[in-house]
Formats: C-alpha cells, sequence, structure tokens
C-alpha cells in the first residue's frame, strides 16, 4: 500500500481532477494509475510531475518508443519495480518486442557490469573520450 494511499477521482479536490482529467485526455485513457493517485496527496507536486513528463515523454527527435525503453533501462537499473511494469507496458504499446526488450535488458546488464568494474578499478578516461 502506498504510504498515503491514492486520491481516486470521485474524491479528488478540483485542482487533482484537472490533472487527471489532462493526464486522460493527454493519454486517450479513462484510468488513472497508481503513481498520479498517491502524488495526488500533494497537488504542487502531482501538478509538477505532470507537466514535466508529459513534456519530456512527447515524441520529439526521439520517438516514443526509444524514450520509452530508455525509461524502462533506466527504471531496471534503478529497481523501481513500478516503474518497470508501467514503462515495459508503455514500450509494449509503442511496439517494443520480446526480442527488443530481452536485448535492451541484456545492455542495461552489461551496462551497470562494465559501469561497477570501471569505477571499481578507477579507469582514468581516455584523452579520446574528452569532449
Amino acid at each position: 500500500m502506498a504510504t498515503l494511499g491514492f486520491i481516486e477521482y470521485k474524491d479528488a479536490p478540483p485542482a487533482v481532477k484537472a490533472v487527471y482529467d489532462d493526464i486522460m485526455i493527454t493519454r486517450q485513457t479513462d484510468y488513472i494509475n497508481n503513481f498520479w493517485k498517491a502524488l495526488a496527496h500533494d497537488p504542487a507536486t502531482l501538478r509538477r510531475t505532470w507537466e514535466s513528463v508529459k513534456e519530456v515523454m512527447t515524441p520529439g527527435t526521439l520517438d516514443a518508443l526509444t524514450k520509452e525503453m530508455v525509461y524502462l533501462a533506466v527504471s531496471a537499473s534503478n529497481g523501481c519495480g513500478y516503474c518497470i511494469a508501467s514503462h515495459t507496458a508503455a514500450a509494449r504499446k509503442a511496439g517494443m518486442s520480446d526480442a527488443q526488450f530481452a536485448e535492451l535488458m541484456a545492455v542495461v546488464g552489461m551496462a551497470n557490469e562494465s559501469n561497477r568494474l570501471a569505477t571499481g578499478y578507477q579507469v582514468e578516461i581516455d584523452e579520446r573520450f574528452r569532449a
């Protein structure tokens, strides 16, 4: 259970309902997921986080699938089970195949391993890699 529980649409104050409505319109759904319902205890954080997610996750130079796969990779590295589930579903909806998921997780695992090795060995950065 979320620390403060969830605020359902029917129980939400007007400021929270406004964000919920924007989420449903933007995502073309009638569903508000638990992440947003948990954040609704702090309407300012809910609004700010939704506005940032909406801006960052809108397709731009990177397409929706790429953005969802990056989000999934970071979520896996950070160990956020909720985010892994949510962004796996979103990536699948954007077209991610099982093979792409498996390859992504292999890259995440390899990156985490080599990052830890480079950190542990305190490997100096090659001059040619410096910007």
